[in-house]
């Protein structure tokens, strides 16, 4: 089952070439790609509660010699995820991608990038999961470079740099963990650094794969690229980014310091603490500095990331398991908040909030999906930030760290701050007269479901998930005992060998 579930990303690819001429069933063809991965990703889940870890070899090369694809709880969540907010942005993109760029290859390319994320988390050895990584960085290369405007180039170019020092930091830290334990199959690095005795070199590898997935989590202070590329390309392309490609940074750091070092947790693990507080701080500090909504949007991507590092950092049933709640809760706010950036766009033509207003008059019904997905970010109850920030703070509150929890609260504070800062100007105060041009009805009264139908969707998830937050937390606390229980892994994978 698992190598299906990268192929149907990979044979949705391929029908968009097959019809390349044909943009509407290339839109077809994603969406559906989409939705079957969801699916898949449904019935992997299932499986996953009902039989324990999964892990499948490619080839009949048994693990570690041949590729070994792994599911537990928390990546099949993440495949089910990648597979609604691929649905979502395929559906999204029928009316914001320009016809050029679909001429140019979009749709093949966005397959592309969905199936390096879903490989990425089924991977279950580095050179692999590097392999993924690289398929990732090449597809959201060409998505951001692909309008061929000035502003597309120089975003690519920021957002590739950066991400190609990562993929050698990788390199260099694989590099070193086979010297160290002579083998990449993340089941058997765990099983031999179990044997090991905590040393230098161990934590030399675990900072440079700390740096190396931290560019790709755009963490404290390797998060530069973000800002100031993810505002370039078509807001469709900036949905899903912001959704997922950030988060298989952090699935990797999840991975990392929950499977292979956890020997000297008071050195690494207060590393990721400190890095997350300072995550948190500047990421919502550079939002509230921000008047272009997409600017302000990227930052509390890097922001929300500090809040994933600290719940990693606690190293707790508690604390992985407020992580997974956060984790599913950011993807489907941020993504639904950056739609409906694009719906605003699309309507006034600019992200300049100084030049924005009227909004709620004239789209109430727009107005009202706005404030689902930001209050859900800025953690008001009921929805599911609210229960992900109460989780992480509980976390910290049982693990002692009282500093930590203070700067969380003080971050939400700020993070509800820039949320109303975005209300009040693109919604609730008046339109400036002759700076931007009528908001077209279809568009203000929300009648066209491709536009406003993602966003719903995402935003009703976000309800719903605040709602339904015993199951939710149920679900994530057996996924938070998994992590916290290597040897289910390892013995998964390598049925006991060492």
């Amino acid at each position: 089952m698992l190598p299906l579930l990268i192929l149907l990303p990979f044979s949705a690819g391929l029908l968009c070439l097959a019809t390349w001429r044909y943009p509407a069933a290339q839109r077809v063809v994603t969406a559906g790609g989409g939705l079957a991965l969801l699916a898949g990703g449904v019935v992997l889940t299932g499986e996953v509660l009902a039989a324990g870890i999964i892990a499948e070899t490619i080839g009949s090369w048994p693990a570690p010699f041949g590729i070994t694809l792994v599911a537990d709880i928390l990546a099949a969540i993440m495949v089910t995820v990648t597979g609604l907010v691929a649905l979502t942005g395929a559906v999204f993109s029928y009316n914001t991608i320009p016809r050029q760029s679909e001429h140019a290859g979009y749709y093949p390319v966005f397959n592309l990038l969905i199936m390096g994320v879903t490989g990425a988390f089924l991977a279950g050895d580095l050179f692999n999961l590097y392999v993924w990584f690289e398929v990732l960085l090449m597809s959201s290369f060409v998505l951001i470079a692909l309008g061929g405007e000035r502003g597309h180039l120089e975003g690519s170019i920021k957002y590739v740099t950066l991400n190609l020092l990562g993929s050698v930091l990788f390199l260099v830290a694989a590099g070193l963990v086979y010297g160290l334990v002579g083998t990449l199959n993340m089941a058997q690095i765990a099983a031999r650094l179990s044997q090991l005795q905590p040393g230098e070199l161990q934590s030399v590898v675990a900072v440079l794969l700390l740096c190396a997935f931290g560019v790709k989590a755009a963490v404290f202070p390797l998060f530069f690229w973000l800002p100031a590329s993810y505002h370039t390309p078509p807001v469709a392309v900036t949905a899903v980014f912001s959704g997922l490609l950030t988060k298989v940074g952090v699935y990797a750091i999840i991975r990392t310091f929950t499977l292979l070092f956890v020997g000297d947790t008071a050195y690494t693990h207060t590393l990721l603490l400190v890095v997350g507080a300072l995550t948190m701080i500047t990421g919502v500090l550079g939002a509230v500095a921000q008047m272009e909504m997409r600017r302000l949007l990227s930052f509390h991507i890097v922001s929300q990331i500090g809040y994933l590092i600290m719940g990693v950092g606690l190293h707790s049933v508690a604390g992985l398991a407020a992580t997974v709640v956060f984790l599913v809760h950011v993807i489907l706010a941020k993504a639904a908040l950056f739609m409906i950036g694009g719906i605003v766009h699309r309507a006034r033509g600019t992200y300049d909030l100084a030049k924005l207003g009227g909004m709620a008059q004239e789209s109430p019904g727009l107005a009202a999906l706005f404030l689902v997905p930001a209050l859900a970010l800025a953690g008001i109850p009921p929805l599911s930030g609210f229960w992900a920030k109460l989780l992480l703070i509980r976390a910290g509150f049982l693990a002692g760290e009282w500093i930590l929890v203070m700067i969380t609260l003080g971050v939400s504070v700020l993070t509800l701050f820039s949320m109303i800062k975005i209300w009040n100007e693109a919604f609730w105060k008046e339109s400036p007269s002759g700076d931007v041009g009528t908001v077209p009805s279809k568009v203000a009264r929300g009648s066209n479901l491709f536009l406003v139908g993602p966003p719903l969707l995402l935003a009703t998830l976000t309800l719903m998930m605040g709602l339904a937050a015993g199951p939710v937390y149920e679900l994530a606390s057996k996924a938070a005992e998994q992590l916290m229980s290597p040897q289910l892994y390892i013995t998964a994978v390598l049925g006991g060998a060492p």
